[in-house]
């Protein structure tokens, strides 16, 4: 089986890879029927000299090549016919800006498997860049509050070079006595707080995040059932919200008074209910005045996050009362980093991380015979058709919604 890691062609260019030399190298040894070859590309992170050094072919020329491998989305002219294509899609969902791809994709006979939805039998991911989106939006999040309040300037991340040099920049400012609140205790929360504790910031209880004062920063990070509350009062186990979404309050407003910076890095149900919306803000005693959405999902489930920043402008400001963009650095107004491609500013520690992933999962069923359903569950199209699983996509790629 010959696979290719595609260059990456959307704009702003993304440096990240599926694959490293090194994972590449690794993957050879265990499966030597499987051949890999690399699209040269002059913007990746790892420079196609590395790999050739470890072996591997680099070409402009990868038409021969059965699966594709990529990290975001493929323009539609750079599609070739007839292959297996792995890449974020950003299809699954129903985003409209995405509609002509989904549709190029079937049209082209090609067989999409979105790393989105590489899950496990119990449909839990099993790769992403949500541990480094989780570093990354922490860093950004500490970066907002000290130019917010002009008290530091850390350097932007583009300009470091690893989670090193990151930690190493974070260990030369010092925090006032605030109450961070993180959400999140998946890949993306765990990852912000690996960042928190590399400053030696205490974490403390949900009880005493709410009701006592510190003479230094603090934070909580905080489970689903944390903030949210079923509406019948009965308390049961954080499966059920999964199940039931929509049979729960929230009860996050509880955080709002009392925290001084929010870390949003929780995955979001459409059916759940809202972290706080323009009403909530307009409370004199919401206290929040800078928030690092990782999650990063627009008008809600947090009001304050308008639009997605970018890279090279990462800060907005959100006026509480109005609900209108303003002046980050506005003291009674909202300081939002926003950055909906977060991973892309760590792309040579998120590239090594996400390949040691896809080589555990998604390699080996290649040639196993997928017997773990690995690959049926990923796989969105087929013979110019959506699978079964995708079929509720159909009036979506028909553009009737």
């Amino acid at each position: 089986m010959k696979v290719a890691l595609t260059k990456e062609r959307k704009t702003p260019p993304d440096r990240r890879v599926v694959l490293s030399p090194e994972i590449c190298r690794e993957a050879v040894e265990l499966y030597p029927e499987l051949e890999i070859k690399v699209e040269s590309s002059d913007i990746r992170i790892i420079k196609d000299s590395a790999y050739i050094k470890a072996g591997f072919i680099v070409t402009n020329d990868v038409t021969d090549c059965d699966v594709i491998l990529g990290v975001k989305e493929v323009p539609i002219k750079a599609l070739i016919p007839n292959k297996k294509y792995f890449f974020f899609s950003h299809t699954f969902k129903k985003q409209p800006y995405n509609r002509k791809l989904l549709q190029a994709i079937l049209e082209k006979n090609i067989e999409l498997y979105d790393h989105e939805v590489i899950t496990a039998k119990n449909n839990l991911r099993l790769i992403g860049f949500g541990y480094y989106a989780g570093i990354v939006g922490a860093y950004n999040g500490i970066r907002t509050y000290g130019l917010k309040y002009s008290l530091f300037e850390l350097p932007k991340l583009t300009s470091l070079k690893d989670k090193v040099a990151l930690i190493n920049e974070l260990h030369k400012i010092k925090l006032p006595p605030i109450k961070i609140v993180l959400t999140g205790t998946g890949r993306v929360g765990n990852g912000s707080k690996e960042i928190l504790d590399a400053m030696y910031i205490k974490q403390v209880s949900v009880e005493s995040f709410l009701t006592k004062n510190f003479d230094e920063p603090v934070y909580v990070q905080l489970d689903v059932l944390d903030y949210n509350r079923r509406q019948d009062g009965v308390q049961k186990d954080m499966y059920d919200f999964f199940d039931h979404p929509e049979e729960y309050d929230s009860d996050f407003k509880r955080f709002t008074h009392v925290a001084d910076f929010f870390i949003a890095g929780h995955y979001h149900n459409d059916a759940a209910p809202d972290f706080y919306m323009l009403s909530d803000t307009q409370n004199q005693k919401f206290k929040i005045r800078v928030v690092a959405d990782i999650s990063c999902d627009i008008g809600r489930p947090i009001s304050s996050t308008l639009r997605a920043s970018t890279i090279a402008d990462p800060i907005y400001g959100y006026d509480r009362l109005s609900g209108l963009e303003t002046d980050y650095k506005n003291l009674d107004h909202i300081a939002v980093m926003a950055v909906d491609n977060l991973p892309a500013e760590l792309p040579k520690d998120a590239s090594d991380g996400f390949g040691e992933m896809f080589l555990e999962h998604v390699i080996p069923a290649f040639f196993d015979g997928d017997k773990n359903g690995i690959l049926q569950r990923a796989r969105m199209t087929q013979n110019g058709q959506l699978t079964e699983r995708y079929k509720y996509l159909q009036d979506y790629v028909d553009g009737k919604e």
